[in-house]
């Protein structure tokens, strides 16, 4: 596979497109809440961004009525397009606010309710998730599967009552602080019979027989989690869309997941860290302006991908292929930029590095291993991409 020419291949499917600027209005607004909410924060502390768990926070962006932005008036939400959501999303990362106890059940858990759910579902939970209410964590690799979906085993078993739920989950973001879990699970047939027998069940994370345990990186933060699930009893109405569709339906769902700046801009604030640093000590070396290149050059392609699968979402399309083209790619450049600044840094030994921006480099040359993981991992991600083309 010639990354160069799948890179072709793709962008042809992309149009160039622009935030409209009702949208691009919202950004002005955005910004001053920013700067009040998170003066003060160091960047090691901001360069947590999506993964920095602050419920208080989440609620204060509920309270100005910008979670749910792109749901429906009637559920609590403000009935903007993924135009809206993409400007906020991208002003909260760039900023490294603390996005991330609501950021799964406003990014992905909501949209995939409105669209498959039914109409208690619809009442139940998305006027709690525009709320900053109910958070959720997405079930979907398992210990034996890692990103092979189709190969799960946990199994929920229709009963009198509703269904039973056997199996465990694992890197499951923020499963220890979640309310709920969207989990894909096999309802019928055998791990074998791959996408055939899928389906999705909402599960409520206080259930009897629901085990949780957070998992430390290196960096001592505990992301992600195991869940394991040992008879627990859901309800009937705990199955989201139809029986057997889960496939598909998970599917649209990772469209989401892969296709937003949050792909693009983990390591922001170590990269406005460095540049501070550039205009203060009046570093201009070669090095340090061909990496400052390298990496603009970069992330303008990807941020121009980004709104045009942004498009795709307005126009009802489902770019699966291309959002996990764009999520790949995008993991590239944020591992790469911790290093290239490490690097530039180390190349001018002499010239002082703050304190700050040391702790912000640190911090992220522990966590970027983990960037290649959260939504596929690359090699899953690559054999999606050749299959989407034909090329396997």
């Amino acid at each position: 596979m010639v990354k160069g020419h799948i890179f072709a291949i793709m962008i042809d499917t992309l149009e160039l497109t622009e935030i409209p600027s009702e949208d691009e209005a919202l950004r002005s607004e955005i910004r001053a809440f920013l700067k009040e909410t998170t003066e003060g924060l160091s960047p090691d502390i901001r360069a947590r961004s999506w993964m920095g768990f602050d419920a208080d926070f989440s609620k204060k962006l509920a309270d100005r009525g910008w979670l749910g932005l792109t749901l429906p008036t009637e559920y609590g939400g403000a009935a903007k397009g993924p135009f809206a959501r993409f400007v906020l999303s991208e002003e909260l990362l760039g900023a490294g606010a603390p996005v991330s106890a609501h950021w799964i059940a406003d990014r992905q858990s909501g949209p995939l309710i409105l669209k498959y759910g039914t109409e208690a579902q619809k009442q139940f939970y998305l006027p709690r998730i525009c709320k900053a209410e109910a958070f959720f964590c997405i079930g979907m690799s398992e210990p034996d599967s890692g990103s092979d979906l189709a190969s799960i085993r946990t199994r929920a078993v229709r009963t009198s009552k509703g269904w039973t739920l056997n199996g465990s989950k694992i890197w499951t973001t923020n499963a220890h602080r979640s309310h709920y879990m969207i989990a894909l699970v096999r309802t019928s047939g055998e791990a074998g019979d791959r996408q055939k027998g899928l389906s999705q069940i909402i599960i409520d994370l206080k259930l009897p027989g629901v085990t949780v345990r957070p998992i430390k990186d290196m960096a001592g933060d505990a992301h992600f989690s195991e869940v394991f699930f040992e008879n627990v009893e859901c309800a009937e109405d705990a199955l989201i869309g139809t029986e057997g569709d889960g496939w598909a339906q998970v599917n649209a769902e990772l469209a989401f997941e892969r296709s937003g700046p949050e792909r693009l801009y983990s390591s922001m604030v170590l990269l406005e860290c460095w540049l501070d640093h550039c205009r203060a000590s009046g570093a201009n070396d070669a090095q340090t302006t061909a990496t400052l290149g390298q990496v603009v050059s970069w992330l303008a392609v990807l941020r121009a991908m980004s709104i045009s699968l942004t498009a795709k979402l307005v126009r009802g399309e489902s770019p699966a292929i291309e959002a996990t083209l764009v999520k790949d790619l995008g993991t590239e450049i944020e591992q790469a930029i911790p290093r290239l600044i490490g690097d530039c840094l180390g190349s001018l030994p002499d010239s002082a590095v703050p304190a700050p921006l040391l702790r912000t480099l640190v911090y992220l040359e522990q966590l970027a291993p983990s960037f290649s993981l959260r939504g596929g991992t690359r090699e899953i991600l690559r054999g999606i991409i050749a299959r989407g083309l034909g090329l396997r």
